[in-house]
């Protein structure tokens, strides 16, 4: 439409500097569980570390706690300790290592999320096992220590868990996107992909990752409404973005507000988000009236 072109004509690859787009591809996967599979690899006796979290009841008098489902298929414990000064009180042994992973990679799970203990500084035994993953042939390894480098093994686990079951779905999606633009590209320069993040910032599709995508779409919202108060001389904004099946509000008073540690689909993710809030209400969602209340 922006080019004048007709529907069903190729995009002239030469006439577009660079595109930047937010997607909501990976926050999908996420809510309907269909990343891709993913194998944990954890310090041994850590293997339910995830599961058990930090015991917090959201909901006090609830007696029947139902728990999210995990992300994470399989889990392999690895016999290893480094203390918290950084003192190895048990190096790991590669050969088993590369046996376990074996075992993941043979059932066709392709993705391994590696969280040890005290990772955050010290992680060379999970630099061992990301080279044990690179020979068998996993396609997404995600390292603590890469991802999240923060002490807290749970949130720096689930984040880990997060960017290894979304990155190769987001990852799939960068790259079709890519190759329709470079196949129309005739020029020899190839017009630079760029994609929101999460926190609000661009960032090269070659670097996006799945930890990061969660609010891509609802985040690019935000610095539009902002742009556009802007040139319309305000400064305070509560921002109302409907989509389809849902609404997202947010409130902008002179700076961008952002969350560090948040809940997304009853997963814990500690990465910098824009901190919006979305209602499960949309412009497909529908309000009747049965005689006695209303219902959506």
């Amino acid at each position: 439409d922006a080019l004048g072109l007709p529907a069903d004509a190729a995009i002239p690859a030469e006439q577009v500097e660079v595109i930047k787009m937010g997607t909501t591809v990976a926050t999908n996967a996420l809510l309907e569980r269909k990343g891709d599979r993913t194998v944990l690899v954890t310090t041994s006796g850590f293997a339910d570390a995830l599961r058990i979290g930090y015991q917090n009841r959201p909901k006090l008098f609830d007696r029947h706690i139902i728990l999210p489902e995990m992300l994470y298929e399989q889990v392999i414990e690895v016999d290893e300790r480094i203390n918290a000064s950084g003192a190895v009180l048990k190096a790991p042994d590669p050969e088993i290592i590369k046996q376990d992973l074996q075992v993941s990679y043979d059932t066709g799970i392709r993705s391994v999320a590696i969280v040890f203990m005290h990772a955050y500084r010290f992680h060379e035994h999970e630099c061992v096992v990301r080279d044990s993953a690179r020979q068998i042939g996993f396609t997404q390894i995600s390292t603590s220590h890469e991802i999240s480098a923060l002490i807290k093994l749970v949130s720096r686990g689930d984040t880990t868990v997060v960017d290894a079951y979304l990155s190769p779905i987001l990852r799939r999606y960068v790259d079709r996107v890519a190759n329709e633009i470079d196949q129309n590209d005739t020029s020899g320069e190839h017009t630079r992909l760029m994609f929101m993040q999460s926190n609000g910032g661009l960032t090269d599709a070659s670097l996006f990752a799945g930890k990061d995508s969660i609010l891509s779409g609802p985040a690019g919202g935000v610095v539009g409404m902002v742009q556009t108060a802007a040139m319309a001389g305000f400064d305070k904004v509560i921002g109302f973005d409907m989509g389809g099946t849902s609404t997202d509000v947010s409130h902008f008073n002179g700076e961008f507000e952002r969350e560090f540690e948040t809940h997304v689909a009853g997963v814990r993710m500690r990465a910098p988000m824009m901190r919006i809030h979305t209602v499960a209400a949309g412009g497909g969602s529908l309000l009747n009236y049965d005689g006695a209340r209303f219902r959506v």
